[in-house]
């Protein structure tokens, strides 16, 4: 395990450019599962998740081979599916998340997959239901092992269909979306989830060969087709890094250009700064945050308290909320968090009500923040990272506080934010890793 010591109180300055998006990495990777031939993908973070996911393939013998930065060439022609069946595979399943969305693209091209409870951050209950009941309605048949903690999933050929997804699951769309596109006939997806990472998975399909329609939508018809070909596809940058970044530059009174960050792909996420009291000027594809020694929190027309919920795209996402969350700790003005999705996000608050932030954790999903204007800043202490997303606002705060202040457990922030301390001290923070080994 590692830790890092943050000086707090720099100021930041210059230019920094987000790395490619972590959540459409995971989708794509596993996509290339889907043909044989050769798949280039650029712009791939190197981050744990994702290198994880990439092991993963190259263990079921997936040909992968890295050109450069960011840059990998997949080709799936030599699947060892008894591999799928090995502890080892098991093992890596469970410690990952995003191994689930393999299901689809094995179940489509082989009629078989099998995957562990799958693990990832503990931020609540983060329930498969949708992913399974979806390619169930396609024809699959699963069985769970309970002693080996393991589903397997079996298919003689998929047949497309019509189906209400229960939620508009980002990941339980992308694995049935690639599960049917090589179903016989069509699948039509109603509340399908429409995030611009899943946009792009669709686009990235369709230069295979698929054909779905209503890319951008909550309807999705898909009409599956006999195979796939090889593509190029680019990464879109990583809007929860943009988001991460605006959030920091107004904590710590600095001045930073965001570059090349589809501005066109951002939603509502620089409006929902702006209603913090945040400038933040478009200058071509870069976002430019000026120097801020105060801000205030925006309320409703009729004068009531500022409101920040998540939603599904292209509601606001839930992966910035803890950074929302904490930059208003420093706003002028009140604010109310209700995070709807995952119950247990809100629980690092702890940490901040002990740097002096006043907050008023009301339940599991809603926080009532009291912005202090800067008058009071944070205290330095030491913390843990609980997840990616609550880890990198306690290094947000960190680094606007009073004194040096420590962060264990930062693998947690490894997994979703490449060399951030580095690329962080090139800007003037002064952020230190050490091992505890």
């Amino acid at each position: 395990m590692s830790s890092f010591i943050i000086k707090g109180g720099c100021r930041l300055n210059g230019t920094i450019t987000p790395k490619g998006a972590k959540n459409e990495a995971l989708q794509v990777i596993c996509a290339t599962l889907l043909t044989d031939e050769e798949v280039t993908i650029t712009n791939i973070p190197n981050i744990k998740d994702v290198n994880n996911l990439i092991d993963l393939l190259a263990d079921m013998g997936v040909k992968v081979t890295r050109m450069g930065e960011g840059a990998y060439t997949f080709k799936a022609d030599n699947i060892d599916l008894a591999y799928l069946n090995s502890e080892a595979f098991i093992k890596k399943c469970s410690s990952l998340r995003g191994s689930v969305m393999i299901v689809g693209p094995l179940v489509a091209r082989f009629g078989k997959a099998i995957v562990a409870k799958p693990g990832g951050d503990k931020i609540g209950r983060r329930r498969l239901d949708t992913h399974f009941l979806g390619i169930q309605r396609l024809g699959a048949n699963f069985t769970y092992d309970e002693e080996k903690h393991i589903y397997d999933i079996t298919a003689n050929g998929l047949k497309g269909c019509y189906m209400l997804l229960d939620e508009a699951s980002v990941t339980g769309t992308a694995n049935i979306l690639m599960a049917a596109v090589l179903a016989k006939g069509v699948t039509t997806i109603y509340n399908a989830a429409c995030e611009p990472y899943l946009q792009q998975l669709s686009k990235m399909l369709n230069s295979m060969g698929a054909k779905i329609e209503g890319v951008g939508s909550n309807l999705l018809t898909i009409t599956g087709v006999e195979k796939l070909e090889g593509c190029s596809h680019k990464l879109l940058p990583d809007m929860i890094e943009i988001g991460s970044f605006i959030g920091m530059a107004a904590m710590t009174g600095s001045e930073i250009r965001i570059k090349d960050v589809s501005i066109k792909d951002l939603g509502i996420i620089p409006d929902a700064f702006r209603r913090l009291g945040i400038t933040i000027k478009e200058e071509g594809d870069d976002l430019y945050i000026p120097q801020h020694d105060h801000y205030e929190i925006e309320t409703f027309m009729d004068g009531s308290i500022m409101t920040f919920a998540d939603a599904p795209w292209p509601g606001l996402t839930p992966d910035l909320m803890s950074v929302i969350l904490v930059v208003a700790t420093q706003a002028k003005g009140s604010v109310l968090i209700h995070q709807k999705m995952f119950e247990s996000r809100l629980f690092f608050v702890d940490k901040l009500i002990d740097m002096g932030a006043q907050i008023i954790l009301c339940d599991p999903h809603r926080a009532v923040v009291i912005g202090q204007d800067k008058q009071h800043p944070l205290r330095a202490t030491t913390m843990v990272s609980p997840d990616i997303r609550a880890g990198i606002a306690l290094l947000i705060a960190a680094m606007s506080a009073q004194g040096t202040s420590k962060i264990d457990n930062i693998d947690q922030i490894d997994r979703g934010y490449e060399s951030i301390d580095e690329r962080l001290n090139a800007l003037g923070a002064s952020i230190q890793r050490i091992s505890n080994d």
